[in-house]
């Protein structure tokens, strides 16, 4: 008897690495080989490895299979066609690290993985679509200097000049000004042109039976705003309408470690397609003992902390030249005293964090079922939102702002998020099952966002060791990052020695 055909695995991840952890450094990023596909005549003067990967990348998943390498090969053809709109979701958190000089690098998604994957979005709209780079980058950020230092001014400048619609969009309506971590001055900006959409997840939320309401804490000292939104049986969120209308959402996301949600990837990178952050809730006032996960045990010092800067807070809102200086002050001071960011658990900076993942597996349902008049449909808009991931450089321990450089060399895609999320948070040396907004993206069943078991992803690719279910990808193999200190230990796979389990092949496929 013959055996029965093998059934195609629910979910497929495509994974290629490169030869080297570094970028391309000249703007605009073209690749450095006249590709058959490629139009735009223009080529670098260096090597661009990035290029080649997401080319790579698009190849390994299959896309537009029967004519890769011939010069009609358009590998999102299948998701967009002529004249269609596409938005690319970089990272674009801040333009800056805290602490290196090139840390920018490995905090945001790089311009030379913006630039392929502009390239062939481009290929599938023509000069009759549009592309547009967006996102809502933390709110004491300059977008100006994030554009600058990833050369994306120059990049919008380079396709403009042969006939192409490519726009740079900063979707917050709001930037600040912040010194030693105060906010000292806000400024209005113009947010998104075509506006924003209104949504009420309401019973369909996975912060439903949550025990939160009242206490979520958002983006800003004026927590009102937050529970507003999510009080009263609703749950509601304010989204770019360009992020809306677009015919396919390409996230580019960073690959990091991140102190309130374990990882960030695709799924987390939704965060940037908001026009109010406040609206989100990113932590829970209390402790577990009474239902709250900003912190997993208050001292008598940190009890102390929560008090003065409550108070210091309420006083910036009322006065906010006298209070905010004030407020300043507190922190130089308090700092000695309280901890830094770096070595102190506060709002809801550690793994027993229980509010961000529901916040973020939301967003993913609006994107996944919302409609732009802000109605939710019963099922998924199929193949809109698809995930191309930059772990070329990733970042660990101490992200998602002030991480340390992890070479990664890799660079994944699929067209189904959680799946994508699943495969390189493995890939990172993490567990997708302690990483609650990776686990419960394959749980939820009001709106759900995935179906099966994570462990049952396939990877597919040219890197021996990265290749079947990621269920049993062996431990050794991945990159074995460093989770943020208060993730530690609580996160990670086994640790095994890479050395004695890995081969050395570095050469790129």
């Amino acid at each position: 008897m013959s055996e029965p055909p093998l059934s195609r695995p629910l979910y497929q991840v495509a994974l290629t690495r490169t030869n080297q952890a570094a970028y391309p450094s000249i703007s605009p990023f073209s690749p450095h080989t006249a590709y058959p596909e490629y139009r735009f005549g223009h080529l670098s003067r260096e090597p661009n490895h990035v290029y080649a990967a997401v080319r790579r990348v698009f190849a390994l998943a299959g896309l537009d299979k029967g004519r890769v390498d011939t010069s009609q090969w358009n590998p999102l053809g299948d998701f967009v066609g002529p004249g269609g709109t596409v938005v690319l979701k970089p990272n674009l958190v801040r333009e800056f690290h805290p602490q290196d000089p090139a840390g920018w690098q490995w905090v945001l998604t790089h311009g030379s993985v913006i630039r392929a994957a502009a390239d062939y979005a481009l290929r599938a709209v023509g000069t009759t679509g549009r592309v547009v780079i967006a996102d809502a980058p933390q709110t004491d950020s300059s977008f100006i200097g994030i554009v600058a230092a990833l050369g994306l001014d120059q990049l919008r400048d380079f396709y403009q000049e042969r006939g192409f619609s490519v726009d740079l969009l900063d979707l917050r309506q709001e930037e600040w000004t912040t010194r030693g971590g105060v906010v000292t001055a806000r400024r209005r900006l113009p947010g998104d042109p075509a506006g924003t959409v209104a949504f009420d997840l309401g019973e369909r939320s996975e912060f439903v039976g949550h025990p939160g309401a009242g206490r979520y804490y958002g983006a800003d000292y004026d927590s009102r705003v937050v529970n507003h939104h999510h009080t009263g049986g609703r749950h509601e969120y304010l989204l770019s309408a360009t992020v809306m209308q677009a015919d396919l959402i390409l996230n580019l996301p960073k690959l990091k470690s991140h102190k309130k949600a374990g990882i960030t990837l695709g799924m987390k990178n939704l965060v940037g397609v908001n026009a109010d952050k406040n609206w989100l809730p990113h932590h829970t006032e209390g402790w577990p003992g009474n239902h709250g996960d900003e912190h997993p045990r208050p001292t008598a010092r940190h009890r102390a902390e929560r008090a003065v800067v409550g108070g210091l807070r309420r006083a910036a809102l009322a006065w906010p030249g006298v209070g905010t200086r004030t407020l300043q002050i507190a922190r130089r001071g308090g700092t000695p005293i309280f901890g830094d960011g770096d070595t102190t658990i506060r709002s809801g900076n550690w793994w027993g964090n229980d509010t961000v993942w529901r916040m973020s597996l939301d967003l993913n349902k609006i994107i996944h079922y919302g409609r732009p008049d802000g109605t939710l449909a019963e099922s998924p808009r199929p193949a809109r939102h698809i995930v191309l991931v930059d772990g070329i450089i990733a970042g660990h321990r101490n992200g998602p702002m002030s991480p340390d450089a992890l070479p990664g060399r890799l660079v994944a895609f699929g067209t189904a998020p959680a799946a994508v999320d699943a495969a390189v948070t493995v890939l990172f040396g993490f567990d997708p099952e302690r990483v609650p907004t990776v686990r419960q993206a394959f749980r939820c069943h009001r709106l759900p966002l995935a179906n099966g078991d994570w462990r049952e992803v396939e990877l597919i690719g040219d890197y021996p060791e990265w290749r079947g279910p990621i269920g049993l990808i062996h431990p050794g193999a991945t990159l074995q990052a460093e989770p943020h200190f208060a993730w530690r230990g609580r996160i990670e796979l086994p640790r095994i020695d890479i050395r004695a389990t890995v081969s050395t092949d570095s050469g790129e496929r």
